[in-house]
């Protein structure tokens, strides 16, 4: 029997797909489908939604691609649940700013802008002692302890600033400019080395300094100084010494992430 004219398949065949891949992407945002739950089966997405194998498997593809689901092969194998996290934002921030062959010292500037906003929602909040004060202090006297090491140290700075952003209490908010500190610590990680280590703080000065800038924002935090605390946060990111990341003109690369 003849469906329809040539090319008619093709253009429904997708569509098909869409709207299976639609029912399963709202079971998953439900929670009907929790985290690492296995999905389904091939072909009981055909029987229950009455579409070809093609169109199922079609439909799982659109759900790994947006992060929702993670593909196993073998016996055991199959579509299982992948709820939606932070770094699958970043990845995607990162696509659209590869793409527009944005150079990383936006990224940078972004940071400046955004994050003095997070450190001020830290001081405003009624239990930061108890919810973000001691995880900030713990990373501070890490930092303390391997001034000397160059390396190490750029990694506690970067925890130190995504410590700020966690502590943020807005969802929404923490979760954008996590993402681009996600994305930012991907690009320190993916950077071409030209002898010395990219996003590190080279001279023990500059990393006295950093640590300096830090203990100064613990303390605007933890007196719940808002006004205080974003303006240390200006600050401190408006200082000349910034990692050397920085001193190289590089567009944003999309580097698969880790979590914010």
């Amino acid at each position: 029997m003849d469906d329809g004219p040539p090319g008619f398949e093709r253009l429904h065949q997708p569509r098909l797909a869409e709207l299976v891949a639609d029912a399963l992407r709202r079971r998953i945002l439900s929670g009907a489908h929790p985290d690492g739950e296995l999905l389904t089966r091939y072909e009981a997405i055909t029987e229950e939604f009455q579409v070809s194998l093609p169109s199922a498997r079609e439909a799982l593809r659109m759900l790994e691609a947006e992060g929702l689901l993670t593909m196993r092969r073998g016996k055991s194998g199959g579509a299982v649940v992948q709820a939606p996290r932070s770094e699958n934002v970043a990845y995607g921030i990162g696509l659209f700013l590869e793409y527009k062959r944005t150079d990383v010292s936006e990224l940078a500037l972004a940071l400046r802008m955004l994050e003095p906003v997070c450190a001020s929602a830290c001081a405003e909040r009624p239990d930061r002692h108890t919810t973000v004060v001691p995880r900030l202090r713990a990373v501070l006297r890490e930092s303390e302890s391997v001034i000397d090491d160059a390396s190490h140290f750029a990694h506690l700075a970067r925890d130190f600033h995504e410590r700020i952003v966690e502590g943020c209490p807005n969802e929404v908010t923490r979760l954008i400019v996590g993402a681009l500190e996600s994305l930012w610590s991907a690009q320190v990680r993916s950077a071409p080395s030209d002898g010395q280590e990219l996003g590190t703080f080279p001279d023990r000065e500059t990393r006295e300094c950093s640590l300096q800038d830090h203990a100064r924002l613990l303390r605007r935090i933890e007196d719940g100084d808002v006004a205080g605390a974003a303006q240390v946060a200006r600050e401190h990111f408006s200082r000349p010494e910034r990692p050397v990341l920085l001193q190289h003109r590089m567009a944003v690369r999309a580097e698969p992430l880790r979590p914010c």
